[in-house]
């Protein structure tokens, strides 16, 4: 088996705001793995400023896994453990090297195209009139379930967007979900969240920075609005007691991106802690690429999903690559009958 990786910068559309600031690249690595006259690609889908394994070496620790590809998974999986979204892209590119199809990873009807995925519709940050209109397009495409990041601009201007939209729009015709990343102070946090309240939202995401462990087990108990835990999941390889730690701090949610949580293997994980506590969860993406979406896409569709995904990115960058997946009315579609275009990675 012959391996090599490739790093490329996605470019957006328009500068996407975050309580961590404006995003306006994002760089990842594709990792490549060729045997028998086969290929094999994975999205090592590395997002700087959030990922655990974002440091300066991390380059290298690339290297070691194509210098070492022959290696058990065992060994690989041990010396990568601290490496979430190598692991990540290392997993796709194994199950693209022995697919009959390189990007069909997971068969099901999504695949096939018979069944979406319920998504949310992803509205950034910025002025009231700039999230507005993102309101109104997404809702013309079709989405029932609005999800907004929260938390960069005047916390009365937020209030005064959901009172707005909650009086074009009841709960039962749109489910809004909130993401705070981190942004609120402990201090006040609560009584955020219940001016919030107001609102009929659904639940809301990371309400303060991670590993504040006694206020957010008090504000998983006394907050009015459903907690997700999302930052607060990263950063923990296989071996940690996800079961204890959910039970410890008892969020309702988590949210879950496999390249920030030790890919498929370590989402899985996720999941079993979650079912084994009465947690819900859902997947999202973390900003890669189609062959990254895709991977994910396919891997949340085999596990037969109740709740809507957060897998809505893949129209963010003007230099994505054409693939089968669409969204439409909604719901993240595959169509078979489209092709693959990756030109510009090749």
């Amino acid at each position: 088996m012959k391996a090599s990786f490739k790093k490329y910068t996605l470019n957006f559309k328009r500068p996407a705001g975050t309580s961590r600031g404006i995003l306006y690249t994002k760089e990842t690595y594709f990792i490549f793995l060729s045997e028998n006259g086969k290929t094999g690609i994975g999205e090592a889908a590395l997002f700087k400023g959030l990922s655990y394994d974002d440091i300066l070496e991390y380059e290298n620790h690339l290297q070691w896994l194509i210098n070492n590809i022959q290696m058990p998974k065992e060994i690989i999986l041990e010396n990568l453990k601290d490496f979430p979204s190598i692991i990540f892209g290392w997993e796709q590119a194994l199950l693209s090297l022995k697919a009959k199809n390189q990007f069909i990873l997971f068969p099901t009807e999504f695949t096939q195209g018979e069944k979406g995925i319920p998504i949310n519709g992803l509205i950034w940050m910025g002025d009231k009139k700039f999230m507005f209109e993102q309101i109104k397009q997404k809702l013309s495409e079709g989405f029932k379930v609005i999800k907004l990041k929260i938390g960069a601009i005047d916390f009365q201007d937020e209030l005064d967007l959901l009172k707005y939209i909650r009086s074009q729009f009841s709960p039962q015709e749109i489910e809004l979900r909130l993401d705070a990343n981190g942004a609120f102070e402990p201090k006040n946090a609560l009584e955020k969240l219940k001016r919030l309240s107001a609102f009929q939202i659904h639940s809301i995401e990371q309400p303060i920075k991670p590993r504040q462990f006694e206020e957010l087990y008090n504000l998983c108990r006394k907050s009015p609005i459903p907690i997700a835990l999302d930052e607060e999941l990263i950063g923990y390889n296989h071996s940690f007691d996800k079961v204890r730690f959910l039970k410890q701090i008892q969020p309702q949610y988590i949210i879950l991106k496999p390249a920030l949580h030790g890919g498929f293997i370590g989402t899985d994980s996720w999941i079993d802690a979650a079912e084994k506590t009465n947690t819900g969860w859902w997947i999202t993406s973390a900003l890669e690429s189609n062959i990254g979406l895709n991977a994910i896409a396919q891997f949340t569709a085999d596990k037969k999903p109740t709740l809507p995904q957060g897998l809505g990115t893949g129209s963010l960058f003007t230099n994505n690559f054409d693939s089968p997946l669409s969204i439409k009315n909604g719901e993240l579609i595959y169509q078979p009958d489209r092709q693959w275009n990756m030109d510009n990675l090749m």
